[in-house]
């Protein structure tokens, strides 16, 4: 908002003092003078270093349980609907030691899961510093030493082992076998990926200027499939893009039921300004159109997500206690391993608990069951 909306903000609107980009933080005093001095106080400069590696953040809102990490900062993808590349800046890591240092503090705190958070986390690469896209302008020393995001996440894992690790958001084209693999390996790596598609037409993708296939997204299903056979995968679908068929909505349609994805987060297209596709694209969907579809592609999640949950019943699942349940001040409600909402009664377990639950009945979201009395099984 800042990046986009600086000049409304203080020339139309008048109805704040000082803008301020996330990257400036840093220059909020030097602004704060300029504001007592009635001068424009603005700094929406995007940096091309920043990754906040040297704060270490006040999680006001914290369940004490659950922690987010950021590991890198803006995106170099250019998806023609997206407006991230323009609000956060060009891509670039944070160094694995600061990273470390965070999850220390979060450990000695007795937090027991954590999320390595990025706009594409399987980008990660750690060679020095500075952008990805100048990795290969790097010495030759910097790049063997380099540190990809297989190598962080098993760094993480076999670092903390009591505390279970998940990681968001996935980019389909640059999800590797190598991730894959070290999921596998440890028991802490959380079995679930966030796997945007966006749309499962060709046509689609590539006016998205997304960088992958529909083929090669069903090869990554494939290998997720072998090589962690329990592992949940929920989605991101835009329905309506510019020039969208029919035949681009079955695609997209067909390409959810070969997956059966857990979830999903459907939104009709509407233009971000500033964007690729705002500036070049008419955006000639009708509205009517764009609700229709994204009605149907939310009733066939729905039926999916039921399906996944119904495999639930009667097996028992491993639960980290993270908050007392909406619906019943009775209830325990957290999540399986596979990102899984689980309630449960109370009886004497705490939050940060991992309890075992045996699943007894489901809805299309929610599991939910009796924590497993292993005292009554001997």
């Amino acid at each position: 908002m800042a990046e986009r909306l600086k000049h409304k903000f203080l020339e139309e609107e008048k109805i704040v003092d000082m803008v301020v980009g996330p990257d400036a933080y840093k220059d909020i005093p030097n602004l704060l003078e300029d504001v007592v001095n009635e001068r424009e106080a603005v700094n929406v400069i995007l940096s091309k270093e920043e990754t906040y590696g040297d704060i270490s953040p006040v999680r006001l809102s914290s369940n004490g349980v659950t922690a987010f990490v950021s590991i890198t900062r803006g995106c170099d993808n250019m998806c023609t609907f997206c407006v991230v590349p323009f609000t956060r800046g060009r891509e670039r890591s944070r160094d694995p030691k600061s990273i470390l240092k965070e999850i220390d503090d979060l450990a000695l705190k007795d937090y027991r899961e954590v999320t390595l958070l990025g706009q594409n986390v399987d980008s990660y690469l750690w060679y020095g510093g500075g952008l990805k896209k100048d990795f290969l302008k790097a010495s030759k020393l910097q790049q063997k030493t380099s540190i990809d995001f297989a190598k962080l996440l098993d760094l993480v894992a076999y670092t903390y082992p009591k505390i279970r690790i998940r990681f968001s958001t996935s980019n389909p084209q640059d999800m590797s076998i190598d991730v894959l693999h070290v999921m596998a390996k440890y028991p802490n790596i959380c079995k679930y990926i966030h796997l945007p598609v966006q749309s499962g037409s060709d046509n689609i993708l590539k006016k998205m200027n997304r960088l992958h296939t529909r083929k090669e997204y069903f090869n990554l299903i494939d290998n997720i499939r072998e090589i962690i056979p329990d592992c949940g995968i929920s989605q991101d679908m835009i329905v309506g893009f510019p020039t969208e068929t029919e035949e681009d909505h079955t695609d997209t349609l067909s390409l959810m039921e070969y997956i059966k994805y857990d979830f999903g987060f459907m939104f009709a297209y509407s233009e971000r300004p500033g964007t690729l596709a705002a500036r070049k694209i008419i955006d000639n969907i009708p509205e009517k159109i764009k609700k229709r579809r994204l009605q149907e592609i939310i009733s066939l999640q729905q039926e999916h997500s039921s399906y996944r949950t119904k495999q639930y019943i009667s097996k028992t699942v491993c639960v980290l206690i993270e908050k007392e349940s909406k619906k019943s001040s009775l209830e325990w409600s957290g999540r399986t391993t596979q990102n899984t909402v689980v309630v449960f009664p109370k009886e004497n377990y705490n939050i940060g608990d991992f309890i075992d639950v045996k699943i007894e009945s489901v809805t299309s979201a929610t599991l939910k069951g009796c924590a497993v009395d292993y005292s009554k099984t001997i």
